[in-house]
């Protein structure tokens, strides 16, 4: 999709927070692990998102047509030690835009802005046997570890974890 604008919030008008807690709902509906169940409210998704924007926090979105169609999450570690790495978080993409690049789009947008921030570490965790999974291992991310139960389902099931780190030159 060539049209898809990929572009960083630092302010949270009242069109974008809708739009995202909008893109929350769907993505959760459609069975994405990222720490919410379906049936997710939208004033929920939105409380949500009114705590996200933080100095230690790059948010940036995707928008096609002006419309966001995905967002993903850079948290900087602030921890003395911890300066020179960060996580992903929350990559998103709304289920009618998915296989069009956009979550690669987004993971590149967060590594240049790592790498801008000085940070040689950026690690993640998804839910094992997610499609998300082959993307960060073709993005050259490498698999630290697996955590069993470590989130559970809207049926109760219990689902591991898996972790993945990447180092990048400054």
């Amino acid at each position: 999709m060539e049209s898809v604008n990929i572009e960083q919030l630092t302010v949270m008008n009242s069109q974008r927070l809708n739009e995202l807690s909008d893109l929350l709902v769907q993505v959760v509906v459609n069975g994405a692990s990222i720490g919410f169940l379906p049936h997710l409210l939208k004033s929920d998704a939105k409380t949500y998102w009114q705590t996200v924007l933080a100095p230690d926090v790059l948010l940036f979105v995707a928008t096609y047509q002006q419309k966001i169609v995905g967002s993903i999450q850079l948290h900087l570690s602030s921890k003395p030690n911890g300066k020179h790495r960060a996580e992903i978080a929350k990559l998103m993409t709304h289920p009618q835009f998915r296989r069009h690049g956009i979550g690669r789009k987004l993971m590149d947008m967060a590594e240049e802005s790592a790498r801008k921030e000085g940070r040689t570490l950026i690690v993640l965790d998804t839910r094992e046997g997610d499609p998300s999974n082959h993307l960060y291992r073709n993005l050259g991310y490498i698999q630290a570890g697996r955590i069993p139960q470590y989130a559970t389902s809207a049926n109760g099931e219990r689902h591991a974890t898996i972790f993945y780190y990447k180092l990048i030159d400054k």
